[in-house]
């Protein structure tokens, strides 16, 4: 079919079918495109300022509308950059205080609010050094945390965690240097890098998180304490040879050779009454 006919069939005028823009925009593109990746974060006015700054004189229209058509208006999110972490073998020490492992776990009470408890196991019998509930819980508590364990069981050489906020913050990274403490951390998107930990979380959660209710913090601390009171007498582990934390190896000579405690010999909730 002939053009001509073809533009009358469509009602377009035969000028506009050979009608070339001459609009050229690939300055504009490159421009755009090099501040976009220099200042990832930045919106449009920043962007126009600084082509503006560098002498250039496209008009703002003309800026807009090609920052619209390469979508650089959609937001992005930025992960942020960690040091590489070099895979950690895991392994099981032959002496108490030779690496803890920690971690966080994440909950809510009934009405709603979120909490958060923090795990400390020492990888040599398994032993639960700590069990610290809180409706948050900062670096500061965490050196708070490892502070009374250093007055009441001493230090680890080494430390094994993720790398959550809380341990990549100064505050432990500073406490852990001045103890003379190597951090271990495990690589992103690995958590079985710290298995003995992820193990454990696994235990409290089926036991307690997921089994009770709590309308307060105090009530999830008491019953956690019982929890790793009993935990650290009475539950055998098989790669312990079927012995609890405390029977696989005592922390000091009080705690005996072999046994179960009476008094924890009954359930953990015996003791507990909410208040």
């Amino acid at each position: 079919m002939p053009i001509l006919r073809a533009c009358k069939v469509v009602g377009l005028s035969r000028s506009m079918w050979y009608y070339q823009s001459k609009k050229d925009d690939i300055e504009v593109i490159e421009k755009l495109t090099e501040l976009a990746e220099s200042y990832p974060t930045r919106g449009f006015d920043e962007y126009y300022h600084k082509i503006r700054r560098e002498g250039l004189k496209w008009n703002r229209k003309r800026v807009l509308r090609v920052y619209r058509e390469m979508k650089l208006s959609l937001r992005r999110k930025h992960k942020k950059r960690l040091v590489k972490r070099v895979k950690q073998p895991l392994e099981t020490p032959e002496e108490l205080n030779v690496c803890w492992s920690m971690d966080f776990m994440s909950d809510a009470l009934t009405d709603g609010r979120k909490l958060r408890v923090f795990n400390i196991i020492d990888d040599c019998n398994r032993e639960a050094l700590a069990i610290e509930a809180g409706l948050s819980y900062p670096a500061r508590a965490v050196v708070e945390t490892l502070e009374r364990l250093k007055e009441e069981v001493g230090t680890p050489k080494f430390v094994r965690c993720d790398n959550g906020p809380e341990f990549i913050s100064k505050t432990f990274m500073n406490w852990c240097k001045k103890n003379f403490i190597e951090i271990k951390y495990t690589q992103p998107g690995k958590p079985m890098q710290n298995g003995y930990i992820e193990r454990f979380n696994r235990f409290f959660r089926e036991d307690i998180l997921d089994a009770y209710y709590f309308n307060d913090i105090h009530q999830l601390q008491k019953i956690s304490d019982n929890w790793r009171e009993d935990y650290n007498f009475n539950h055998p582990h098989k790669s312990l040879g079927n012995k609890s934390p405390k029977e696989y190896m005592p922390r000091f000579d009080e705690e005996f050779k072999f046994f179960i405690k009476s008094d924890l010999n009954n359930n953990y909730l015996s003791k507990f009454k909410v208040s």
